[in-house]
């Protein structure tokens, strides 16, 4: 493989100019930038990307951190992250932080040590003070869940008024014995989740009955089975749950099928976010859409224009409730 050193000499320039016209300087005449390019096209020279970027002090690299890397929910924001980054000549890095401050620190070192250039935060659990700190000196975007009282912009969508969509639904439907699966309320998202089912719930003067409220520790399928057992155990069974996530809904409807209970004839489902699984159910799940592959390139935008000094804004993007056989009769 030819080098710079090469180039050079078959242009008969120095090296110094070939760097020159590597980085689009002005300062290189039309027939010097010619002859260099024509050598380095006969020599098939290609430059270290490494090495640019070391001397422009940027890395072109992206930091992507998850909670978990098993939670489909975040499969489409990432192929919108990527999609996004690979069109600005930028890489990322796929950071499961598992919920854990030392893998958080090391991360955030990359960052600091200019062995990245931002960060896109997933992880509803991060240290926020850590990342506010960090976001003081270098660019960091949150998506879907994010800190309110930081200045760290973001993207998502309006959670709130979502889930109040989404139990508007199942009372038009003649439910007024409605449950709530929801996840820990120490997360943005299911404080705000809850905030919409109980709007919906008290705009009809229906009760908000605490023994229909169940909150998980985890969005995985088996926390969405343990918290449906627990609702059918109830002295007055609900005929209708809203979970706020499809991994935790489709838990559920496994097992009031167990129960020998039909969805939705006997109780009525919706979940959260319209992953992949959702429309493969029996019967197939209602949920709220996120944009999630928008959010993905949304998010990546805003990286990469606030890498490039621009002043970023936070965007909350539009969902849809997407009415399946759960609560189809």
């Amino acid at each position: 493989m030819a080098n710079i050193q090469q180039v050079a000499q078959k242009a008969g320039v120095s090296v110094a100019t070939v760097s020159r016209v590597l980085n689009n300087h002005a300062t290189v005449t039309p027939k010097t930038r010619l002859k260099v390019e024509q050598a380095i096209n006969e020599l098939n020279y290609e430059p270290s990307m490494l090495g640019r970027n070391l001397r422009n002090s940027e890395s072109r690299l992206l930091l992507v951190l998850i909670p978990s890397i098993s939670n489909p929910f975040y499969t489409e924001i990432i192929d919108g992250i990527e999609d996004t980054a690979i069109k600005n000549n930028y890489n990322i890095l796929l950071c499961d932080t598992d919920s854990n401050p030392q893998r958080e620190n090391i991360y955030f070192n990359l960052v600091k040590n200019k062995l990245a250039d931002g960060i896109i935060s997933m992880d509803p659990a991060v240290d926020m003070q850590k990342l506010i700190d960090l976001a003081e000196h270098h660019p960091i975007i949150q998506c879907s869940e994010y800190d309110e009282n930081s200045c760290i912009p973001y993207v998502t969508i309006d959670n709130e008024l979502a889930a109040y969509h989404a139990v508007k639904h199942l009372i038009k439907l003649g439910h007024e014995k409605i449950a709530l699966i929801n996840s820990d309320e120490k997360f943005l998202y299911a404080r705000q989740r809850r905030q919409g089912y109980e709007r919906a719930l008290s705009e009809f003067n229906l009760p908000i009955n605490k023994e229909w409220i169940y909150n998980t520790t985890q969005l995985e399928f088996e926390f969405g089975q343990q918290a449906m057992k627990k609702l059918l155990q109830s002295d007055e069974k609900p005929s209708a749950v809203f979970a706020v996530s499809d991994t935790l809904a489709i838990g559920a409807l496994k097992e009031i099928n167990s129960h020998g209970l039909l969805v939705p004839d006997d109780i009525s489902v919706v979940g959260f976010d319209k992953i992949s699984f959702s429309s493969m159910t029996n019967p197939t799940l209602t949920t709220v859409s996120q944009p999630m592959y928008r959010m993905g390139c949304t998010a990546a935008s805003m990286l990469i224009d606030s890498i490039q000094g621009n002043k970023v804004e936070s965007i909350v993007l539009n969902h849809e409730l997407v009415i399946r056989e759960s609560t189809m009769g």
